[in-house]
């Protein structure tokens, strides 16, 4: 399996911050686990979680990820106050991966991104395992929205600074990702992966939501 790279950006109380940290700039050019829960099993024969991956505890049902992420993995006023202006989200799927939009502020050259990730069945375990040995920026997050996360980037130093993706296990066998990038007045001045993490909140609120949970 490959790793799962995107070269694309993805609560109201940290709207404001999301705001000025997505003004001006473009895109980067590349460069706890419990026993008592039962296991899962994998495409690949493995058992989930492996790899050093979390195991998700509660898991969202997989109807939640049943329809398209630009409609309503972000709402219109959530993208607004993203990016500072309501863009239509585009399709970008991911033949191998899973339903993909993207948001973009033309102006500011800031990009966001949400893939729902149902194409594979490996969840976190084929991020740990793919991803995490080509990252040059590798963070476990503290739970968004009560499930398990990481902050991730494949791209050189400079990139980093501007770019981050969010991969969230909302089950054993799928995730949830969002990339952001940083406009560049905002370089260097804001973590683009704390930023991620904020967005991926929102989308996972959202989520919970539709599941009714």
């Amino acid at each position: 399996m490959r790793a799962r790279v995107f070269p694309w950006a993805a609560g109201a109380g940290a709207a404001i911050a999301l705001v000025s940290a997505c003004s001006g700039g473009s895109v980067p050019n590349p460069a706890s686990s419990s026993a008592a829960a039962p296991s899962s099993p994998s495409a690949t024969g493995k058992t989930l979680p492996y790899a050093g991956a979390p195991k998700v505890e509660s898991p969202l049902p997989d109807s939640v990820l049943s329809s398209h992420p630009c409609d309503g993995g972000l709402t219109p006023d959530q993208v607004g106050r993203i990016l500072s202006q309501k863009p239509q989200g585009e399709h970008g799927d991911e033949a191998a991966l899973g339903a993909q939009c993207h948001w973009t502020n033309s102006d500011a050259g800031a990009i966001v991104s949400v893939l729902y990730s149902t194409k594979t069945a490996d969840g976190l375990s084929e991020v740990y395992a793919n991803t995490k040995p080509k990252s040059t920026v590798w963070r476990p997050l503290p739970p968004v929205q009560g499930f398990p996360a990481v902050a991730h980037s494949t791209y050189s130093a400079g990139g980093s600074k501007s770019f981050c993706q969010v991969s969230v296990g909302v089950s054993d066998q799928h995730t949830v990702d969002v990339s952001i990038t940083l406009g560049q007045a905002k370089v260097g001045k804001a973590d683009p992966c704390d930023v991620t993490a904020q967005v991926a909140d929102m989308v996972i609120a959202n989520l919970k939501k539709k599941a009714g949970s």
